[in-house]
């Protein structure tokens, strides 16, 4: 994508891409753990514009912004990527504020935050849609998404487990005669997503405009569904997902609302299988089943936190086209080299 001039925010606060000088200037512990990937979104910067003024395509680097009002001393990053391949979804994958925007108290820190999100969106020209999450118990980081547009549309609940260490291999005779264990391959991504598309509030799957290849972009092996050998269809899915912002695997759980009877067995050796071989995990699920979370209390499961999903459209004005304007000039033009026509004779009257 290409880079865009520096943004002022009340005059004072500054925001623009990452530069090289930017990293050695970025030893806050609340950027610490992303210079890593700053250092990649730099080097991948020089092949995006040389791929991009090739051909127009959707960035595959994600985007960088930094805010100061000090060039020597940052006050916030925020790192955005597409979710999609097509580009029509984009998430905030990062919004982090350093030291010095945490002492300017929750009015400071959410103006800069503001202005941080708002640059990104500027940025995004072919982006229809933004999400981004934030922990519930963030008030000010969920005030500063709301001013901007953004509306919560799901909560989910992280759990802590440790999977059984000597967890048995699973054997087909334990399921149910009308179930069937299925790994996330090519062929069967399929059903994983429409099950997922089932599970996801309208709005919010309209937003995320996730495809199959999306799915398997986001997932890790072993990702495994439990299939309904009569209708063909996944009727439960355990998802590995792709390493995100924590360095603990993540697992999404899925249940299609008419299955809810498969709380027990069936789904322990559905999450165990794909668990193993990890010491710890985080299991993410709807917080709005109280069944499945009294179900994985039961399991051991703690709590870890729960995190709002929220999203926003965006709406792009367009330049007024003249395009009657210059109709009616090019008919003028044209005009002057038509034959001239005869006139239509008129009846005579009494």
């Amino acid at each position: 994508m290409p880079s865009s001039p520096s943004l002022q925010a009340g005059g004072q606060l500054c925001v623009q891409p990452l530069k090289a000088w930017h990293l050695p200037l970025l030893q806050d512990s609340g950027f610490e753990d992303l210079i890593p990937l700053l250092q990649r979104a730099l080097l991948l910067q020089g092949p995006e514009r040389l791929l991009h003024s090739l051909a127009p395509r959707p960035s595959l680097a994600p985007d960088v912004l930094v805010a100061h009002r000090d060039p020597q001393q940052p006050l916030g990053v925020v790192v955005s990527e597409r979710f999609n391949r097509s580009g029509s979804c984009w998430q905030l994958q990062h919004l982090r504020s350093g030291a010095g925007c945490l002492q300017a108290g929750e009015a400071g820190r959410m103006a800069i935050e503001a202005a941080l999100v708002r640059a990104a969106i500027q940025r995004s020209r072919g982006a229809a849609s933004w999400i981004a999450t934030s922990a519930s118990g963030d008030s000010v980081r969920l005030a500063a998404l709301r001013q901007l547009g953004f509306q919560p549309l799901r909560r989910e609940t992280l759990w802590r487990w440790e999977p059984p260490a000597d967890a048995p291999q699973l054997n087909p005779q334990s399921l149910p005669s009308d179930l069937e264990l299925s790994r996330l391959t090519r062929r069967t991504a399929a059903s994983l997503w429409q099950l997922e598309q089932a599970v996801l509030p309208a709005q919010l799957r309209q937003l995320l405009d996730r495809s199959v290849d999306d799915l398997l972009d986001q997932s890790d092996q072993p990702s495994l569904m439990l299939m309904d050998v009569n209708r063909r269809q996944a009727v439960a899915g355990a998802r590995r997902l792709r390493q995100g912002q924590r360095n603990v695997m993540e697992i999404e759980l899925s249940l299609h609302p008419g299955w809810t009877h498969l709380l027990g067995q069936p789904l322990q050796l559905l999450l165990e299988q794909c668990g193993a071989g990890t010491d710890q995990v985080l299991v993410r699920c709807d917080s709005l089943d109280p069944a499945r979370a009294a179900w994985l209390h039961q399991l051991g499961m703690a709590p870890e936190g729960e995190e709002v999903l929220m999203a926003r459209s965006v709406w792009r004005r367009h330049a007024p086209q003249q395009t009657q304007a210059m109709a009616q000039r090019l008919e003028a033009v044209l005009g002057q080299w038509q034959p001239p026509q005869r006139p239509i004779p008129t009846p005579l009257g009494r």
